[in-house]
């Protein structure tokens, strides 16, 4: 039997940058994973990308990842624009009125997982045991035991569930989950547009739901992300691709011109989801274990992010005070801390899709009201630039750099 300090079920971005924020902390740290990312990227981009906020990309700096992302493929976004279809509700927000470069960056999330496995590759008491699952797990007054498919068994003090929105680890704990339905498919694909992006992420708001356009690293390749009923996520999969295109140029407006879909297009269920407890003893829950939200934002990841970052810094705490890492009195900090946060983003999410859901003509003039007057109120528009860039509620340690850089430029 091998024994750790932790083991993180889930080797995807969240857990690995948990790993990677414990690598100067001699813990000894085990991350289980079903299936490693390809190293070798293909021209194409992956369908699967992340809007990586300032926070976010403050934490996989001090994490030693960002290099990597950047030596990869990256696409910085130096403006926003949104707006409504059939109604002068919009709103911009620029970098540069700031003294930032960027509000955020695109990146696929292969190219995130691939530069965070680099950042803990030569760290002796980290192992990165793939391609492995896990098949039974037993939580015990002193330690956990979790067995894996292979038959290996391993002990640690800490478990944590980093294994995504159907954690197969909060099951086992039998950890209920409060979950609502949102009716819609996130359809996502990649895109080639007939004209240039400009670094800009574009979201429009449609009568069926939200369609964003997300700058990549190629002048006219953006990554789309296009919220409708189900059967309409279907229908649109099972169009050919002229026809598709089509149907996509007409729903964004024609704001990039004529649009092009490359490669595949899938259509992810939209679920809200919030676990009852964040921590057990000798369990706890980070990233998509513990909470989803509806990607309008494009927050999941930033959320993730900064569960990982604000988990290390409370077991750091924890061995710093010669505390057991396991202990459920020693992880209730961290719990409250991010259900709060999670609360918050939930609660955030929930309001902008009820105020942009229906086409009544009275809610769509409230609504571009509401949103002509936040465009020229300087200070509610800057407190809505810096929720975006993941500055707002109690930000962990590896992502203050973020909010003391836009203090500096301010």
């Amino acid at each position: 039997m091998a024994h750790y300090d932790l083991i993180i079920v889930g080797g995807g971005m969240v857990g690995l940058a948990l790993a990677a924020a414990l690598k100067e902390s001699r813990l000894r740290v085990a991350i289980v994973e079903g299936q490693l990312p390809d190293p070798q990227l293909g021209e194409a981009p992956d369908n699967r990308v992340s809007a990586l906020s300032l926070a976010s990309q403050q934490i996989l700096r001090g994490v030693g990842a960002w290099q990597g992302i950047c030596s990869r493929r990256l696409q910085g976004y130096g403006r926003m624009q949104v707006w409504e279809r059939d109604s002068f509700a919009r709103i911009e927000f620029d970098a540069a009125s700031l003294g930032l470069a960027h509000l955020g960056h695109i990146a696929e999330n292969r190219v995130i997982q691939l530069a965070l496995q680099e950042a803990i590759a030569h760290q002796r008491h980290i192992e990165l045991l793939a391609p492995v699952s896990a098949s039974a797990l037993s939580l015990g007054p002193e330690s956990a035991l979790l067995t894996l498919s292979d038959g290996r068994v391993l002990s640690a003090r800490l478990v944590v569930a980093a294994d995504g929105a159907h954690s197969w680890v909060r099951k086992q704990a039998d950890i209920p989950l409060t979950s609502w339905d949102y009716g819609h498919h996130a359809l996502v694909a990649t895109v080639r547009t007939g004209e240039a992006h400009g670094a800009v992420a574009r979201q429009i708001f449609t009568p069926e739901g939200p369609l964003a356009f997300l700058p990549l690293w190629q002048p006219d390749l953006c990554s789309i992300v296009w919220s409708v009923p189900a059967a309409r996520a279907e229908a649109l999969c099972a169009l050919d691709e002229e026809a598709f295109n089509r149907q996509l140029t007409a729903a964004f407006d024609a704001r990039l011109g004529l649009c092009k879909v490359e490669g595949a297009r899938s259509a992810i269920p939209l679920t809200a989801r919030y676990a009852r407890d964040f921590a057990r003893e000798r369990l706890v829950l980070v990233g998509d274990a513990a909470h989803t939200i509806h990607p309008l934002a494009g927050q999941g990841v930033n959320l993730g992010l900064q569960d990982a970052a604000a988990l290390a810094q409370c077991l750091l705490a924890t061995v710093a005070r010669g505390k057991d890492i396991g202990a459920l009195a020693e992880l209730r900090g961290y719990e409250r801390w991010r259900k709060t946060e999670a609360a918050r983003m939930l609660a955030a999410m929930e309001g902008l899709k009820r105020l942009f859901g229906g086409s009544h003509p009275l809610k769509k003039l409230v609504r571009g009201l509401g949103l002509s007057g936040v465009d020229a109120m300087a200070p509610l528009k800057q407190s809505m630039i810096r929720s975006a860039m993941g500055l707002e509620g109690e930000l962990p340690a590896l992502a203050l750099g973020a909010r003391a850089s836009l203090a500096e430029k301010n």
